[in-house]
């Protein structure tokens, strides 16, 4: 009997010393876990960061006539590259109105201006107008993007290594 009380016994302790072993890898495997996906959410940060800094680029390089207008692209307004101007949309919508009541040759489509070309061109320049100031806005963001991500690059450096 004493054989398998001590058995009994060891087996416990084998328990024991079994969950305490747990209790001490899950905590070390949890904090493991914690600083991968911390860092791997910085590194996602910094891919994201060198995206909108790419796509700001871009836009300084494509807009680059109509960056100079920026203080009047505010959503009502676009910008008209072939004149490298600005024109209101309401003007703009007077003008194609005009367009399609004196039914003015559309060399677009090659007949003349109707009201359902003029509702489509009028879209199109509604979307260009918040394109541009959605580019100014990109754009004027590029230096403090670029803060951003040097800031986050130094944080990962300087973070420890696993």
């Amino acid at each position: 009997m004493s054989a398998a009380s001590s058995s009994g016994g060891l087996h416990v302790a084998q328990i024991v010393i079994g969950r305490v072993g747990w209790l001490v890898i899950v905590p070390a495997m949890t904090l493991a876990v914690n600083f991968s996906s911390a860092v791997h959410a910085q590194n996602a940060a910094i891919n994201d960061l060198k995206g909108k800094i790419f796509d700001a680029k871009m836009a300084a390089q494509t807009f680059a006539g109509g960056l100079k207008h920026c203080s009047e692209l505010d959503g009502t307004n676009f910008y008209f590259q072939p004149r490298d101007r600005v024109l209101n949309l309401d003007e703009y919508r007077r003008s194609l109105d005009s367009l399609a009541m004196q039914r003015v040759f559309n060399p677009a489509t090659k007949k003349p201006w109707s009201q359902e070309d003029a509702n489509a061109r009028l879209e199109e320049v509604r979307k260009q107008a918040l394109d541009d100031k959605a580019n100014c806005a990109l754009v004027a963001s590029l230096p403090e993007l670029q803060k951003k991500l040097d800031d986050l690059q130094q944080q990962t450096a300087t973070a420890p290594k696993q």
